[in-house]
């Protein structure tokens, strides 16, 4: 079923009354937010986090995209206030403070070539450091919600929020805001490619549109977060807001864009899919990976664009290159066969091609986290982009046709992907691969990296008779051999089904 920009225009989040007694999780947050702030929250949103099935780094490219969200999510808390201060606190001991977010880097840095068991170990003697003195880990977070200021250089849970606060407020042009107290508690974990950071943007930009009366669609919505998540110099495609605003119980979704739209897309019912985390955690805002791998497909577009005779200075997605030539994706992988060369490009011959100066390329196209860069791939981040979205499609079609070895030629699929990511597209790493040949070692018909990759998790379609024991040899195989991805494991290691999108909460 296709749900069309015309359909969901009108379609806003739900609001649900509950009763708070008889939701655990809510009933604690409601203690803790009274034990905090001294009052009752007068409502709570939520926000699910999301797995991508297949269909990795493409939504910036233009293209399509097959995610559904996961059980786990974003819930917070709020009560509106008189005052213009915006009081922010966090359930959770371990999400720290700037200086210690600094500090964490920094050991990283000084670490990084020691085994990666000796890196766990450090963090977790930090860890448990902080559980002993909560006062260092500064979840609190204070500020004036007229004077919103996001630094890039920090990026910090609350900068989070703040993106999705101040998304709202600029779409409404509103210059004085009412303030709020918000408790949030996730169980998304972070860094884990389950979409956390956008999680919390989206649980934001809901709560200031009820804090403030007003009323937006999902799509909106999911428009404006994906937006507003830039302000912490993320240059995602609009993937994890969409699906954690269109998500519906029972059914992944393919995601489009421009106009957004999703269409459900029913899975297999003989398999499960899997999540495992190999507990590396990624932060796309704290490194340069993710937005080096966003200019590198733009300045992909531009030297097919230009070779091909299209006003190549306005095209920035690959996507719009391939509409413009109206071709198919393998006519596109063809092209970008004959016209880009494996080598890396440098800056001078991205120029010659393109037939600009370098000063110009650095101030007119790259982009400031990327101006100091001396070379770029473009074929391999090209030939991943087409031949990934050719694989959405494939994909789309087997759930659609259902044949009788579908769960094969699903796993098959999403096996390729994988191999594009650490090849082509260089977004895995040791931890990850060896995970995913864990996972197809023990029944996994195909095994890949979700999310940004370079750490985070996998998601692999698994027969269902052979959950039990696919769960139990990927446990061992993979956690207990290592003390503290085995302290990860209760949260690390889990079957999921599709979760519906972001709601709120009205106490009953």
């Amino acid at each position: 079923m296709q749900r069309d920009l015309a359909s969901m225009a009108a379609e806003e989040p739900t609001t649900r009354r509950v009763l708070v007694a008889e939701h655990p999780r809510l009933l604690k947050l409601k203690e803790m937010f009274n034990s905090k702030f001294g009052s009752t929250p007068k409502f709570y949103v939520r926000a699910p986090g999301r797995v991508n099935i297949i269909g990795e780094h493409i939504d910036y490219c233009g293209y399509s995209v097959l995610p559904m969200a996961v059980e786990q999510d974003m819930l917070i808390a709020v009560e509106p206030v008189k005052t213009h201060t915006l009081q922010l606190a966090n359930t959770n001991p371990l999400y720290p403070s700037s200086s210690l977010h600094v500090f964490a880097a920094e050991l990283y840095q000084t670490f990084k070539e020691e085994p990666i068991w000796m890196l766990h170990k450090l963090f977790q003697r930090i860890e448990n450091d902080g559980r002993r003195h909560p006062q260092w880990w500064g979840r609190d977070f204070s500020t004036s919600a007229n004077n919103i200021h996001i630094d890039k250089t920090k990026p910090v849970w609350h900068n989070y929020f703040l993106c999705g606060f101040k998304g709202i407020q600029e779409h409404f042009g509103l210059s004085k805001l009412t303030g709020m107290n918000c408790l949030v508690d996730g169980n998304i974990p972070p860094g884990s490619g389950l979409s956390s950071s956008s999680a919390l943007v989206c649980c934001a930009g809901l709560v200031t549109l009820t804090v403030l009366g007003m009323s937006l669609s999902k799509v909106e919505l999911a428009e404006i977060c994906a937006k507003s998540e830039r302000y912490i110099g993320t240059e995602g495609g609009g993937m994890d807001q969409s699906i954690s605003f269109l998500a519906e119980e029972g059914t992944a979704k393919l995601i489009e864009f421009s106009p957004l739209r999703a269409t459900d897309v029913k899975l297999p019912s003989g398999a499960v899919f899997v999540i495992a985390n190999s507990c590396v955690e990624m932060n796309k805002a704290a490194t340069s990976h993710f937005n080096l791998r966003v200019m590198e497909c733009r300045l992909a577009a531009k030297v097919l664009a230009k070779h091909k005779g299209l006003q190549w200075d306005k095209v920035l997605r690959l996507e719009e290159v391939q509409t413009q030539l109206g071709i198919s994706l393998e006519e596109m992988l063809l092209v970008t066969e004959d016209v880009l060369h494996a080598e890396p490009y440098s800056r001078e011959e991205i120029c010659k091609c393109l037939g600009i100066s370098v000063e110009e390329l650095r101030t007119q196209i790259l982009s400031p986290n990327t101006q100091d860069e001396l070379t770029f791939k473009l074929y391999q981040r090209a030939k991943h982009v087409y031949s990934e979205a050719a694989r959405v499609l494939q994909f789309k079609q087997v759930c659609e046709e259902a044949p009788a070895n579908a769960v094969q030629l699903l796993g098959e699929l999403m096996n390729q992907s994988h191999r594009s990511c650490r090849d082509m597209y260089e977004c895995s790493c040791p931890e990850l691969d060896q995970l995913v040949d864990i996972c197809r070692k023990f029944g996994a018909r195909g095994s890949r990296l979700t999310g940004a990759g370079w750490g985070g998790c996998t998601v692999s379609i698994v027969p269902t008779d052979m959950l039990p024991s696919f769960l139990t040899n990927v446990h061992e195989a993979y956690y207990r051999r290592n003390s503290s991805s085995l302290a990860l494991e209760k949260h690390s290691l889990f079957a999921t089904k599709p979760g519906g999108g972001a709601l709120v909460f009205l106490e009953a």
